[in-house]
């Protein structure tokens, strides 16, 4: 993880911050008594509250919900619930069981219904079982700790291969603060807003206004710059608490601290980003694409998304070929404005940086340079429009044999 001044790594995800416990158990919706399917985040006081959801129209029941609970408390939470394992999605009883959720952990945690945040990842159009839920909810409860994040984390993986867990501390007119999140995700990850499931941690002191404005400023270089696959889901949520019990002097308003405040949340939320795209479903490559030299950030973004999104450049990249044209081609579809004639293109990874295009026009590079450049697990896709000083990056991964494999029996 790259390393950023006045700020350090630290344990502890979702509890990195004072006042979290968190826990997830295996509650019976995964057959798989091995895997937790269902998990809560709690603060000891009261939050204020941001999210963020997904665009497509085809929205998941857990999102009406937690929208109406947010809307209800005008932006207020005090704990989390989720389940992996079925979406409660496209389903006729699906707000009636993602109400029934905030009720059980409301109860089991002795706080008020309007207060949970709820959500729900796995196969769309499947009716939830809320039946092991409720059968598990006062041991969930019982089980919450101040180191459970991991047992959190586990829980709402579907697809993915590791959780995906980072923290940072960091410092606000003198006092010591620490964010952390964890976020899930492996497949269908093409997002208009954010990805996946993601919950975010804070103990600083931040107005929901000012943490609104924060989440979605870096939503829109961080999350929304990511594509596995071109599918965007239909429960994708990105929600941030922050419970002030650091004690630092009160966010209100743009300014020092507030910079301060919206790094760190780059910080965990980009470093999630790049967990997400490293562990794309059946992937073996990280991409990173930086597009710079753009005339405005917006322009930046739609190219450098343009690229990671190109389904044939991620099968060159799997089969680690140079093949720069499939690059430009991107380019050309981008909905920007720039001069091709002016683009320039390199490849690069641990092995090494290849020029590969200059002025929009191809340039002699060595193929087994390239081939052993393009043989590490994580490859760079650096393009300069040269028509500006903007730059942006997005993030993929490559498309292989196995992506197929995974989502030809997903529902099995």
């Amino acid at each position: 993880m790259k390393n950023y001044e006045g700020y350090k790594y630290t344990d502890g995800g979702v509890c990195a911050a004072k006042g979290f416990k968190a826990n997830g158990l295996n509650c019976g919706l995964n057959p798989d008594k091995n895997k937790n399917d269902l998990c809560m985040v709690l603060s000891d006081t009261l939050c204020n509250a941001a999210a963020v959801y997904t665009q497509n129209k085809v929205k998941g029941a857990p999102i009406t919900v937690t929208k109406e609970n947010l809307e209800k408390t005008q932006n207020h939470a005090r704990a989390v619930i989720a389940n992996s394992k079925n979406a409660n999605t496209c389903n006729i009883d699906g707000i009636e069981k993602a109400r029934r959720m905030c009720v059980l952990a409301a109860e089991a945690a002795g706080i008020k219904p309007e207060e949970v945040i709820v959500a729900s990842t796995g196969v769309i159009g499947q009716i939830l079982p809320i039946e092991p839920i409720e059968e598990s909810i006062d041991a969930l409860a019982a089980g919450l700790n101040y180191e459970g994040n991991g047992s959190a984390a586990n829980a709402i993986m579907t697809t993915d291969t590791v959780k995906k867990e980072v923290a940072v501390e960091f410092s606000l007119g003198g006092r010591v603060c620490r964010m952390g999140g964890m976020a899930k995700g492996s497949g269908m990850i093409h997002p208009n807003m954010a990805t996946t499931l993601n919950f975010i941690t804070t103990d600083a002191d931040i107005s929901a206004q000012m943490l609104k404005k924060a989440l979605g400023e870096i939503t829109k270089v961080t999350y929304n710059c990511l594509s596995v696959d071109g599918d965007t889901s239909t429960n994708d949520m990105v929600c941030v608490m922050a419970n002030g019990m650091a004690e630092n002097p009160p966010i209100e308003a743009e300014g020092g601290d507030y910079e301060v405040f919206k790094k760190a949340l780059y910080i965990v939320m980009s470093e999630m980003t790049k967990m997400l795209a490293k562990d794309g479903e059946g992937a073996s490559k990280l991409l990173e694409c930086t597009c710079a030299g753009a005339p405005d950030l917006d322009t930046a973004i739609t190219v450098a998304k343009s690229v990671i999104g190109s389904s044939l450049l991620k099968c060159a990249m799997f089969g680690e070929d140079a093949n720069w044209g499939r690059i430009l081609c991107a380019i050309g579809y981008a909905d920007a404005e720039f001069d091709i004639d002016k683009t320039d293109v390199d490849l690069s990874s641990k092995f090494g940086v290849l020029p590969v295009c200059r002025n929009g026009a191809g340039i002699p590079f060595d193929e087994d340079k390239a081939s052993e450049i393009l043989s590490a697990d994580e490859i760079f896709i650096n393009i300069n429009l040269n028509i500006g000083k903007a730059s942006a990056k997005a993030w993929g991964c490559d498309l292989t044999y196995d992506y197929v494999k995974i989502n030809g029996d997903y529902r099995s």
